[in-house]
């Protein structure tokens, strides 16, 4: 699914116009990047959890030479963990 395709899709679902789907999502996901940037979490109950995870500094093979080594720093990395109740709903015959 495209942006677009996503604005149209939630601007039909909530009765709104596309400029203030597109709004409203922006700054949605502006305040998502900006407070897990400060190392804090979002959290949506029944869809998930937005945060950081730290990755370590290693060194690992170059990918144009296997012979050689290359220091990868460490990062910090965006993540996403889904709600129990989103899991349930993409597997409904588990339980």
């Amino acid at each position: 699914m495209t942006k677009s395709e996503l604005l149209d899709a939630v601007a039909e679902k909530a009765g709104t116009t596309k400029a203030e789907t597109e709004k409203v999502l922006d700054a949605f996901f502006d305040h998502v990047t900006a407070t897990i940037k400060e190392g804090d979490q979002v959290s949506w109950p029944g869809f998930g959890k937005f945060h950081t995870t730290q990755r370590a500094a290693r060194t690992v093979a170059n990918p144009q030479d296997r012979t050689k080594t290359v220091k990868v720093p460490a990062t910090t990395a965006p993540k996403f963990t889904p709600s129990s109740t989103l899991k349930a709903e993409l597997n409904p015959k588990r339980s």
